[in-house]
C-alpha cells in the first residue's frame, strides 16, 4: 500500500480491507482535518516528554502551510487499533523501549501498511539505554538490518523547507552512549518511502523550546518538523 492510499484508506479487522476517508469528523459539525498529531503511549516507558513540542509543531504547520490542522494534540495507546488511522504518530522518551505483543503488531502493521512514526531518543545517560532498546526492537519485527542512516540527500530534507542533511539540536549528548554528536537519522522503508524515522537527536526537547519568547534565536527551530509532517502526508 502507498502513502497516498493509507492517507485515504483507515486499516480495520484483521485483513486490514475495511475502508474509510482518511480526513474524518470525530462528530456532526466538526471540521475536518488533514492533519493531526497522535502521541503513542507505551508500557515500558516514559511516553510523555516534551510536553510543548506538539503545540509548537501544530503551530508551526499551521503558520507554514495552508494544511486544515487539529491544534489539539491527541494521545493513543500504541496497542489501541485506533492508532493506525493516524497520518502522523510520535513515540519518544528516556527508558527502555520493549514492546507488549500488542504494541508490536500494532507497530509492524502500521509501518509496512503506510503509516508514518517519528520515534525521538530523548535519553542522555551513558549507556543509551532507549536507543539500545529500541532498536532491538525494530530488529525484532522488520529484521537486523532494517534501520538504515538516511543520506543528506533524501526528500525529507526538501519536502518543504531545505536542509543539507538533519539539523543538530543544543540538547543531543550521548543518545547512543558514544558521545558523538552524529550527522545522520535513521529510517525504515517500505515500498520506497520512510515508514519509520529515528532521530538520536532529541527533535523533542529542541521543539519543546518556547522559541517564540526568545527574540535572540535567528529562526524558528521546529522548520524541520514541518518538513516530516509535509513528507508524511505526500511521500
Amino acid at each position: 500500500m502507498t502513502r497516498a492510499e493509507f492517507l485515504r484508506l483507515m486499516l480495520a479487522g484483521t485483513a486490514g480491507l475495511a475502508l474509510a476517508p482518511f480526513a474524518r469528523r470525530a462528530s456532526a459539525g466538526e471540521a475536518t482535518y488533514d492533519f493531526w498529531f497522535t502521541r503513542l503511549m507505551y508500557e515500558s516507558g516514559d511516553w510523555d516528554v516534551d510536553a510543548r513540542m506538539p503545540s509548537n509543531l501544530l503551530d508551526a504547520l499551521i503558520q507554514y502551510t495552508t494544511l486544515r490542522v487539529d491544534p489539539k494534540e491527541r494521545v493513543l495507546p500504541l496497542a489501541d487499533p485506533r492508532m493506525l488511522t493516524a497520518p502522523f504518530c510520535y513515540l519518544a522518551g528516556h527508558k527502555l523501549v520493549e514492546f507488549n505483543p500488542d504494541e508490536r503488531r500494532n507497530f509492524e502493521r502500521y509501518v509496512k501498511n503506510g503509516g508514518f512514526v517519528l520515534v525521538d531518543d530523548c535519553n542522555h545517560d551513558i549507556d543509551g539505554l532507549f536507543a539500545k532498546s529500541f532498536e532491538r526492537e525494530m530488529a525484532s519485527i522488520f529484521g537486523d538490518d532494517a534501520l538504515q542512516k538516511l543520506p543528506k540527500k533524501h526528500p525529507v530534507y526538501s519536502s518543504f523547507f531545505t536542509f543539507d542533511g538533519p539539523p543538530n539540536t543544543a540538547f543531543e549528548l550521548n543518545g547512543w552512549g558514544d558521545d558523538i554528536v552524529h550527522e545522520y537519522l535513521k529510517g525504515i522503508e517500505v515500498g520506497g518511502r520512510l515508514g519509520l524515522l529515528y532521530s538520536n537527536k532529541d527533535y523533542g526537547c529542541e521543539w519543546d523550546y518556547d522559541w517564540r519568547n526568545k527574540r535572540f534565536l535567528a529562526e524558528d527551530n521546529t522548520k524541520f518538523a514541518v518538513n516530516i509532517a509535509i513528507y508524511a502526508l505526500t511521500a
